[in-house]
């Protein structure tokens, strides 16, 4: 976990002190009623914030607490990617208000933003993947390229989202540097260094060239980029889709889709075919298949590495 804690500011057991830094971030003049933890993450200390406005109206916030320096970049990571998907689909995800450092503990960081109450449900397939779509299809790089404008993480190691003009190009550093988070976690493998040529010379080229040859072109589309069945949801009082959890970038829209197909996850081929109803598969689509489980390795490297004394995890994703 990427938190040691916050003496006199914990949440839950009748505490209502918070950090100057999150107070200044809330509705000037509100009372804080309680706090709680809320939810569970590897990495983070989660909680509520319940609040009653100037005008008397209760309100709740979700805080998300880590600490050191790779804390505050993992909360920078996550508010300017739900900020990004915020501003393409606001009703996607919860509105992010803010992020920064504890006044009382400098080294101590937070992210804050609307509190949406949801259950623990897989999504409607049609509803989501229409979220979805809109999301992939109305977001604009800024500069025409893949990437993201800072280094986002996943979990709590970063990923290489440094901008380029090749989807080709972008997608082999950022496996690149997930093979690198994995060989120091396992240790190099004489098998692994066999293969790495193959993977890089001859299997990228040829499932991702295409997309971008014969006067075809890949749109780099804003992805959650970690959009895994927890987290998502469905909102308690709308029962609308909901994302959270984001470390975006720009990519081929497809990458999505390589989170979906470990054996562990639960959007399984009704949301993919829900989503293909409103946006058609790339060309060449008879290399679909290939790209998907090549976008797949990615993800499943990335949290092999991240998970590097559990073997269960290990073994369903590496």
């Amino acid at each position: 976990m990427n938190y040691d804690g916050a003496d006199g500011l914990e949440f839950g057991n009748g505490n209502t002190r918070l950090d100057p830094s999150v107070l200044a971030e809330l509705p000037l003049g509100c009372k804080i009623l309680s706090t709680a933890a809320h939810g569970v993450s590897f990495w983070a200390r989660p909680a509520r914030i319940n609040v009653e406005l100037a005008d008397g109206t209760p309100r709740s916030y979700f805080i998300k607490v880590l600490s050191r320096e790779t804390g505050r970049e993992m909360v920078r990571s996550e508010f300017e990617s739900m900020r990004a998907i915020y501003n393409v689909a606001p009703d996607f995800v919860p509105r992010p208000i803010a992020w920064g450092t504890y006044q009382s503990i400098p080294e101590t960081h937070f992210f804050l933003s609307e509190f949406r109450d949801f259950v623990d449900e897989m999504p409607d397939p049609e509803d989501f993947a229409r979220r979805l779509a809109r999301l992939h299809q109305h977001s604009k790089s800024p500069n025409g390229k893949f990437g993201f404008h800072i280094t986002t993480f996943a979990g709590n190691l970063p990923q290489t989202v440094e901008w380029e003009s090749s989807w080709e190009t972008f997608f082999a550093k950022s496996l690149r540097h997930a093979l690198e988070l994995e060989i120091k976690a396992k240790g190099p493998d004489p098998d692994l260094d066999a293969l790495l040529p193959i993977l890089f010379d001859r299997v990228i080229p040829r499932l991702l060239r295409p997309l971008e040859t014969d006067g075809r072109s890949v749109k780099p589309s804003l992805v959650h980029g970690d959009l895994w069945y927890a987290n998502s949801g469905l909102d308690l009082e709308t029962g609308d889709s909901i994302v959270f959890d984001a470390c975006c970038f720009y990519a081929h829209n497809e990458y999505e889709f390589g989170q979906w197909r470990p054996a562990c996850n639960r959007f399984d081929e009704s949301y993919l075919t829900a989503y293909h109803k409103l946006v058609p598969k790339s060309d060449p689509v008879e290399d679909y298949d290939g790209r998907l489980d090549l976008y797949k390795l990615r993800f499943n490297t990335h949290v092999s590495a991240l998970f590097v004394d559990n073997m269960v995890l290990r073994e369903q994703y590496g």
